[in-house]
């Protein structure tokens, strides 16, 4: 098991193919399904072929991805939170996803705002966005409060989704994205 890094009551590590429940509960949540979407991940073999094809390739591609999030504690797995390359984007994405027994205790925003602090300062990432549905306030809230600020409306996925664009600093024209 790999950590990543550790805040005062979380855990950041890699994800491991045993990870395969958690994912298929994560993936299947309501506030996932709602404004992640539906990858479709229904058996324990999809999970981990998604952990496969996902976060565990990102690691030996880009050195990090979307990591697991556990309670320091008991090391319980609450959600994912991560860096993520993707060829739709000009800069690494912070994304956040919480089961919602886990939601409104200040975890996303500990773990969001140390993961933020991570690519910045440990990974010297220049820029960091992020993407959220229009109507993920939460998201868009958290997002703030970490110190991201909005750039621009975006037309993302094969569904091209209108999504708001929040980053660290400036703005970087996406080639695939339309204002």
């Amino acid at each position: 098991m790999k950590i990543v890094l550790e805040t005062e009551r979380l855990v950041l590590r890699e994800f491991e193919p045993g990870d395969t429940e958690f994912i298929l509960h994560l993936l299947n949540s309501p506030g996932w399904l709602e404004f992640i979407g539906d990858r479709n991940v229904r058996t324990v073999e999809a999970a981990r072929q998604y952990l496969v094809d996902g976060p565990i390739k990102s690691y030996a591609s880009n050195g990090f991805g979307l990591f697991m999030v556990s309670l320091k504690t008991d090391h319980t797995p609450i959600g994912m939170c991560g860096l993520i390359r993707r060829d739709e984007l000009p800069d690494v994405d912070i994304g956040f996803a919480f089961l919602p027994e886990y939601t409104g205790k200040g975890y996303a925003y500990e773990i969001a705002a140390a993961t933020l602090a991570y690519g910045m300062e440990v990974l010297r990432l220049p820029r960091i966005v992020a993407i959220t549905d229009p109507a993920n306030d939460k998201s868009i809230r958290l997002l703030e409060k970490i110190g991201l600020r909005f750039s621009k409306k975006i037309r993302f996925g094969a569904k091209q989704e209108e999504l708001l664009m929040f980053s660290t600093s400036g703005q970087t024209a996406s080639p695939t994205a339309k204002d």
